[in-house]
């Protein structure tokens, strides 16, 4: 049995980190940079008592929402960088696991495939990825190896992270045609978003819990009835990294599976389902 790490040292850790990483010039990916994060992801990691975020002191809640918003943008930083640099290399779909945290990916993709199949989502016409951003690692391994036919939309507010994604998808003419980048707040598209059987959900879209909630109302009034939402999550000390969605946030969607992993996964997984009108 792996020894829990208790609570209020694992809070005085992550805050500590907190205040190192605030004093940074700049999260461009560096070796001081990564070495924090990673520092950070790996106690986030740990095995530890069940955190209940709303129960935390506010000054722990608000270094929370500040943490959060500092990993997506390192976040966003270091896969900049590295979709630059793959554009460069010859086939770079080829080379995707030169990313540092592909192999987490690759397990989040099969995990997150098998929750689908489990419900009936084998072989999806059409699937749309909400926040994308310039390594769209989700799309890329679904396309490849679980989604062999599905066309992918993938969503970003970001126009500079879709050209970084679109050089590394115009390497491969096969994939190109069935995978499309758009410039988009998906708040913004409407109708068409019944045309997905099935979207998923990035961490980072909705940054704190009211823009989530409005996320989810929004997908759920445009989305097709019967149609699959996977929403990702997190859990525990990994709500450091990520925000949490709630089982009261999420609407009138019908909850399919809850899934919180254990190993070095990040997110969770929610498998969501609008429910057909009678």
């Amino acid at each position: 049995m792996e020894t829990q790490i208790p609570e209020e040292v694992l809070i005085a850790q992550i805050t500590q980190l907190h205040a190192n990483i605030s004093k940074l010039e700049s999260l461009n990916p560096s070796k001081q940079v990564n070495a924090l994060f990673t520092h950070l992801v790996n106690l986030c990691t740990l095995p530890s008592s069940i955190i209940n975020i709303q129960a935390l002191p506010q000054e722990v809640k608000n270094m929370r929402e500040s943490l959060i918003n500092l990993c997506g943008q390192a976040e966003g930083l270091l896969e900049l960088q590295f979709s630059s640099f793959l554009a460069q290399i010859p086939k770079p779909l080829n080379n995707l696991n030169l990313f540092p945290y592909y192999g987490n990916y690759v397990k989040l993709a099969n995990l997150e495939n098998r929750i689908l199949r489990g419900n009936g989502v084998v072989h999806p016409n059409k699937v749309a990825f909400v926040g994308s951003g310039p390594m769209p690692l989700t799309s890329l391994i679904m396309a490849t190896h679980h989604m062999v036919s599905t066309h992918f939309d993938n969503f970003d507010i970001d126009e500079k992270a879709n050209e970084a994604a679109r050089r590394i998808v115009a390497t491969d003419l096969e994939l190109e045609k069935r995978m499309k980048f758009e410039t988009r707040n998906v708040m913004e598209v409407k109708e068409r978003l019944g045309q997905y059987d099935c979207i998923f959900l990035a961490a980072l879209v909705g940054m704190n819990r009211e823009a989530k909630v409005k996320v989810l109302g929004h997908l759920s009034k445009y989305m097709k009835e019967g149609g699959f939402l996977l929403v990702r999550s997190a859990n525990g000390a990994r709500a450091f990294l990520y925000p949490v969605v709630e089982e009261h946030d999420l609407g009138n969607f019908e909850v399919l599976t809850i899934f919180h992993p254990t190993n070095d996964v990040i997110n969770s997984v929610v498998l969501l389902r609008k429910p057909m009108v009678v």
